[in-house]
Formats: structure tokens, C-alpha cells, sequence
């Protein structure tokens, strides 16, 4: 099953939730935490990513499609703003070869961004966000059964996305998509649904 199907299933659970009338209203500040699940894409083609792991070559296969695992920890000011730290395992992009040879680069990143809120009620609102992150992608070559750790990448350089969250007080329930922008040659996105605590 792929992973986008499986994604599909949170965000329908949170659709459904959002047409039902709210338990409680969010508080309008505060500390929250929270985890969430998802899947990975890359934007940038084969020759993208041979240029950013210095491969020299295209000669291969994308397989980008896997999991994605975050978590996050944040402080609302105040019903419009809020700063945010979290942590990401982007999963890993597989890249294959002639058959016997493959190339694996598996992703994380942590940092902090600046969160902007648009409340629609008083327990639903958008948001956008802004922010850095200092980011790792190893990678491993494969060739039959040996393998070897190749030159890593890693830097710190923006991230970004926006979302949609329902505020249960003290549940609440978020879906986003996030852009890691690590390099012109490697871009990650990101699609999440998450559950947290607000306190």
C-alpha cells in the first residue's frame, strides 16, 4: 500500500472532526507539543541528485516515496503567532542502479520556525511558517552484498510549509506540508498529520 494512501486516512478522520461542533475552545496561548506521520517526496530529478551527492551520473532510478516522522514543540503568544523547534526523519530516497547497485540517502533535520496564524473559529485556524534547519542526509552505496558509507551532505538552510489545525483544548489535530530546502539539487516535501498537547 503506498504511503500516500495511508495518509489519506488521517486527513480524512480530521476532515470529519472538523465538521463537528467543538468539545472545548483552544486557549489563545501557551506551550503545545506534539508527533505526527507522513510520507516524503522529492522534487528534483535524477540529475539533481547526482549532482548532489557528486555522483557524476543519472544513470539510475528515483525512488522517493517513504515515510516521514516529526516532532515538534511550540509556544503560542497569542492567537496569531507562535515559535516553533522540531525534529524530522525525511526517510529515505533510494536510488537504483543496473540491478546489483543502489545508492540510499536517508534525511533529518532539526530547527525552529516562526509560526503565523489565521483563526478561522475559535477551534480551527491556518497557519504558515517559516523558519532554518540544520540538516543531514547520509549516504550509503549498495553493490550485491557490500556496502560503503559514501561523502554525507549536510548544512543548515530554510524550511517552510502551511497547514490547517483543529484546536480540541487540550487535543489538538494538524495537518501540513512542509518544504526542506536543502540544496538546489535536493528538495524535500512533506506531508504530515499530527496529534499534540497543548498545556
Amino acid at each position: 500500500m503506498k504511503f500516500k494512501a495511508l495518509f489519506a486516512l488521517p486527513l480524512a478522520s480530521v476532515s470529519l472532526i472538523a465538521l463537528a461542533p467543538p468539545a472545548q475552545a483552544a486557549n489563545a496561548d501557551g506551550l503545545y507539543l506534539g508527533v505526527g506521520t507522513g510520507f516524503s517526496s522529492l522534487k528534483n530529478d535524477d540529475s539533481d541528485v547526482g549532482d548532489f551527492i557528486e555522483s557524476g551520473s543519472d544513470d539510475f532510478d528515483v525512488d522517493d516515496d517513504d515515510n516521514v516522522y516529526k516532532a515538534f514543540v511550540g509556544y503560542e503568544y497569542s492567537r496569531y503567532f507562535a515559535t516553533e523547534a522540531f525534529y524530522a526523519d525525511l526517510g529515505k530516497v533510494e536510488l537504483k542502479g543496473n540491478g546489483v547497485s543502489n545508492t540510499d540517502l536517508e534525511s533529518k533535520a532539526y530547527g525552529l520556525s516562526l509560526v503565523g496564524k489565521l483563526p478561522i473559529t475559535d477551534w480551527f485556524e491556518l497557519f504558515a511558517k517559516a523558519g532554518m534547519a540544520k540538516w543531514e542526509t547520509d549516504v550509503d552505496g549498495h553493490l550485491g552484498n557490500a556496502s560503503i558509507d559514501l561523502d554525507d551532505n549536510d548544512g543548515i538552510d530554510p524550511v517552510y510549509g502551511a497547514g490547517a489545525q483543529l484546536n480540541f483544548h487540550p487535543l489538538l489535530l494538524r495537518a501540513e506540508y512542509e518544504r526542506y530546502d536543502f540544496d538546489s539539487d535536493y528538495e524535500v516535501d512533506s506531508f504530515t498529520a499530527s496529534v499534540g498537547w497543548q498545556f
